[in-house]
């Protein structure tokens, strides 16, 4: 675990909520000048704590009304079998995270579809047809009540 002071994990709970932050913002919210928050920010991105930011939008907005957890099972567990569906999660758009898991399922994906049908054929055209893919679930989401979070610094 990387060596952070309390000013560091101020730093990293203000960016997780606010990444597009000028250093004068950061700064400002935590009581130091834009250079001391700046050079602060660049350290945590250089040791790579800080791995990035990007934008939440809205899928809705996108025309992409289904949201999806679909759990994958496969048929072998050899490292070809591994890279081939790792390959293959990784070229479809539909899916924004995955996931290795334990238990029964051995992949749990993330997805987002225009409607029931994109989900179906990502399903039944895609996935399944893999060579690698024994079973697939999926449990498709009704409502979020609790938008992904920051970590907790």
């Amino acid at each position: 675990m990387a060596q952070l002071d309390a000013t560091d994990l101020k730093i990293l709970n203000f960016v997780q909520k606010t990444g597009n932050a000028t250093a004068q913002e950061l700064g400002d919210a935590l009581h130091l000048s834009a250079s001391q928050a700046g050079r602060r920010r660049q350290r945590l991105e250089a040791e790579g704590i800080i791995k990035g930011y990007s934008a939440r939008i809205d899928p809705a907005t996108l025309g992409l009304s289904v949201q999806a957890f679909v759990q994958v099972q496969t048929a072998s567990h050899t490292p070809d079998t591994h890279t081939s569906f790792l390959r293959l999660a990784n070229l479809q758009p539909q899916i924004t995270a995955a996931w290795i898991m334990t238990g029964t399922a051995d992949y749990m994906l993330r997805v987002f579809c225009e409607d029931l049908a994109a989900l179906n054929s990502l399903v039944q055209d895609i996935l399944l047809p893999h060579p690698s893919v024994a079973r697939v679930t999926s449990q498709i989401v009704m409502d979020q009540f609790k938008r992904d979070a920051p970590l907790p610094v």
